[in-house]
């Protein structure tokens, strides 16, 4: 932490923290949020590099700086997250929005032509990131969000709520509440194996989140079964998954009936959606 008796300028504060490891964009996300500005204001901190810090603001500074050094989220440090175009709130009761994520949803919405009455489900909501973004991009789309925790369904009607997206969010272990049809199925679910050591850098994040059984594909194996009673004719299923999984979640969607599976890659040219569409 800093000396209190020496206020460090807005710069300093940017070199300390990745002198300790923080990436520079968390960085500047974290000393605005300690700012109280705007969290894409990172231009003003540019425009305002040797202003020194005030003994509040160096103290909320230090505070988010220790968080984040314990691996705690941005999002959660924040209480904010950006995907997709829209700000929505999170904390430790949701998975923090990854990037990848909107892999899944720029393929639903090529599924999705605009102007069409489409009824979409998405299960594991968590924030109501997926949800959110579908609808906030094909209006005319009756959404539907399902999560098996009441904590997370409560972050995804609150974001619904604050940002008057018409999302209908169910409580359900996945699609027990919800008969359906749908015309497109969505779904984030855990896929984490349990032991796998990756979760160690994930313990502030909601495990049942994560892991889905000893090959962490328990849960996908549910959706993938309960899917063709749900689906329209022609109704698609899009799955994230691991980095491991598409070879195996394809060949789960075919032995249930479902043709044309395939795979898309994220950010980092791994394969990490896999749908395929129910038979007419």
């Amino acid at each position: 932490m800093m000396d209190p008796q020496a206020s460090p300028s807005v710069a300093e504060c940017l070199q300390q923290a990745m002198r300790q490891g923080l990436a520079r964009v968390d960085a500047q996300i974290l000393l605005l949020h300690a700012l109280a500005r705007p969290q894409h204001d990172r231009a003003w901190l540019l425009a305002h590099d040797t202003d020194l810090l005030t003994e509040a603001h160096q103290h909320n500074w230090d505070q988010a700086l220790q968080r984040r050094l314990l691996g705690e989220p941005v999002a959660y440090i924040t209480g904010r997250k950006d995907f997709f175009g829209l700000t929505l709130n999170v904390d430790a009761r949701v998975l923090d929005p990854r990037p990848d994520t909107e892999i899944l949803v720029e393929w639903a919405l090529e599924l999705l032509p605009v102007g069409q009455p489409a009824r979409v489900l998405d299960l594991g909501t968590g924030s109501g990131a997926v949800a959110l973004a579908l609808q906030h991009q094909r209006p005319a789309a009756q959404m539907t969000a399902v999560d098996a925790s009441a904590d997370a369904l409560a972050v995804a009607s609150a974001n619904a709520q604050r940002l008057n997206l018409p999302v209908k969010c169910v409580l359900s272990h996945w699609m027990d509440a919800v008969p359906g049809p749908f015309e497109l199925i969505v779904s984030n679910p855990p896929y984490v194996a349990e032991g796998d050591p990756h979760l160690a850098a994930l313990t502030h994040e909601p495990l049942q989140a994560l892991t889905s059984g000893p090959d962490g594909q328990n849960d996908i194996r549910l959706i993938i079964a309960q899917a063709p009673s749900r689906l329209a004719p022609g109704g698609w299923l899009l799955l994230e998954h691991g980095w491991d999984q598409a070879a195996l979640v394809q060949a789960l969607l075919r032995e249930a009936g479902f043709v044309q599976a395939q795979s898309r890659r994220d950010l980092g040219g791994i394969e990490r959606c896999t749908g395929a569409v129910m038979p007419k």
